[in-house]
């Protein structure tokens, strides 16, 4: 059996260093998905809680309902029905429109401290 030697001396280490190098990289590459991933559900959040205030107020004509519902239909974030505008109140052939604004840290605070996004949901009033 005949072996080569994969290795020469001057290339020891050859492996570490191109690691320490690539790594830092990679790195920032799996921290920027992540915080984008948690940036993109809050705004899945934050306009699901939109469409939620938008469809009560459409439905019962009341405010604090429909801020009630926007803070049930967003679960996963801390939203307070201060975070939730409504256009006004709802009539028959009005839509009615409501705007949901959330503040969030970020998760690594590499990219920024924190984020502000906004939902918005409208919903013809009397159906």
């Amino acid at each position: 059996m005949i072996r080569s030697k994969a290795r020469t001396k001057g290339e020891r280490g050859a492996v570490a260093v191109e690691f320490a190098l690539i790594a830092p990289i990679l790195l920032l590459l799996v921290a920027a998905i992540i915080e984008f991933s948690y940036f993109y559900n809050l705004q899945i959040s934050v306009t699901q809680a939109a469409r939620e205030a938008a469809r009560t107020m459409a439905v019962t004509n009341n405010t604090g309902k429909a801020q009630a519902a926007a803070v049930a239909g967003a679960p996963s974030i801390s939203l307070s029905p201060g975070n939730v505008s409504l256009s006004g109140a709802c009539s028959h052939g009005v839509t009615v429109q409501s705007t949901v604004t959330f503040t969030a840290p970020s998760l690594t605070g590499f990219f920024t401290p924190s984020i502000t996004v906004t939902g918005k949901g409208a919903m013809a009033c009397g159906g």
